[in-house]
């Protein structure tokens, strides 16, 4: 996986291939003065200004035609504070590396996504989440953050100070300002024991309320056109430590669920008749396994099956429902799906456009393998989570518009009246947010 998502002659491309964009301009900026200098020189000459990360978003959140902000010199840590118990690093950091640097000094976050590739800042404005009973999402361990909004100057903000923007900022979008340093609440590295085993669909289902509240992390992968799911329980542990040993990781994580996966994906893809009969086996071919290790290496794993994807957040209470209707519909449609559901979940916070916003919520992501038309499995599905008043994850595909938002998001009047006093003349805009935020 490259560190960055780019193309050829001055396009941008994003990791999962589906979103090109042509900026006038690139900009690395290494401070804070020289990416403040570029917004004021943008405004000057009429360009409008994004920063984009490692291109994870499979929307066009981060597409411009004017200048492109790279933040890959803006990295590191810039403060770790034990008696507050926070760490403040660089917007541009990628997650494995601050992940990487926390244990090194006996720290971690308290949880985290399934991916690591995306720079902190990247991945908390577009509302990165992993799954937790009690725990959300990246963006609500954040304590504080810096930005440089549309005039160039830097506004800091946390719960005592800016404390409007600091509650809209921290799931941002990219339209309020672009991030230069965020503050996260650290803790003491602990040990995780993760168990992961098969499970019949309709048990899990039955069994969800239970499994949710017995694990302070449950998550489960569902295969479509089998009645299997895959399960994971993250739990705190004493320890000692077991690592997934380097031979079963790699028999495992590469050879079957990137090796053979891709491989298995290609054929689908060629002959879409074959799905089921591959989605059976490898429903199958997974085994049950319990391994304790740092936090990151149990949260995390390496995706290299490039792939597109759909999520939403419906309401914790209604994921029963919707995916039983998921599964129906795949059942009648004659739609070839080789790809897992993966169902999670996240406690209520109080982030303004969060997909977890006030109210508890579980996570429903469909997936379909890069290069496989998946519109139609994408459109059955969306009309399926928006009747359970759904909100989609910034940063995947969707079709909602600011209509559609500003009825399922409570708040979304707040968050749309700061960015007119932050942003009036919209330095900050393109095409994806003029749809879900309104001119």
């Amino acid at each position: 996986m490259s560190s960055t998502a780019s193309g050829k002659n001055g396009t941008w491309r994003n990791w999962g291939g589906n979103v090109t964009a042509r900026p006038a301009r690139e900009v690395e900026p290494a401070s804070v003065e020289e990416l403040s200098a570029a917004v004021r020189q943008a405004a000057e000459d009429g360009l409008t200004v994004k920063a984009v990360g490692t291109g994870h978003s499979f929307t066009s959140i981060a597409a411009t035609d004017g200048v492109l902000i790279r933040p890959q010199l803006l990295t590191g840590i810039r403060k770790i504070d034990r008696d507050a118990m926070t760490v403040t690093v660089e917007a541009g950091t990628p997650l494995k590396r601050l992940n990487m640097a926390l244990a090194r000094e006996g720290l971690s976050l308290t949880n985290m996504g399934d991916i690591m590739e995306q720079t902190v800042s990247g991945a908390t404005s577009t509302g990165t989440h992993g799954t937790g009973r009690e725990s959300a999402s990246i963006a609500a361990q954040i304590k504080g953050l810096e930005l440089v909004t549309a005039d160039g100057s830097v506004l800091t903000c946390s719960e005592k100070e800016n404390a409007d923007v600091f509650a809209a900022a921290r799931i941002g979008l990219g339209a309020l300002g672009i991030v230069t340093a965020i503050t996260f609440a650290v803790e003491p590295i602990f040990l995780l024991t993760a168990r992961e085993e098969p499970m019949p669909f309709d048990r899990v289902l039955a069994e969800f309320d239970q499994l949710w509240a017995e694990n302070e992390h449950f998550e489960f992968y569902w295969f479509p056109h089998t009645g299997s799911t895959n399960t994971k329980r993250n739990n705190r542990s004493a320890g000692p430590e077991k690592p997934v040993s380097r031979i079963a990781g790699w028999f495992e994580d590469e050879f079957l669920s990137n090796g053979v996966f891709q491989v298995a994906q290609w054929v689908g893809r060629a002959a879409p008749a074959t799905v089921p009969t591959i989605a059976r086996i490898s429903s199958k071919a997974l085994s049950a396994r319990t391994y304790t290790d740092i936090p990151y290496k149990v949260f995390t794993s390496p995706r290299r099956v490039r792939f597109v994807e759909m999520e939403y957040a419906v309401p914790r209470e209604a994921l029963g429902e919707t995916l039983r209707e998921l599964k129906t519909t795949v059942d009648r449609s004659g739609l070839r799906i080789s790809f897992p559901v993966e169902v999670r979940t996240a406690p209520a916070d109080d982030i303004t456009l969060s997909t977890a916003s006030g109210r508890d919520s579980a996570y429903v992501a469909v997936h379909m393998f890069r290069g496989t038309p998946y519109q139609a499995y994408f459109t059955a599905a969306e009309r399926i989570f928006t009747a359970h008043e759904g909100r989609p994850h910034w940063g995947k595909v969707h079709t909602r518009d600011a209509e559609y938002f500003s009825g399922v998001y409570p708040r979304f009047g707040e968050f749309t009246a700061l960015r007119d006093r932050l942003d009036p003349d919209r330095r900050f805009q393109n095409d994806y947010l003029r749809r879900v935020l309104g001119p």
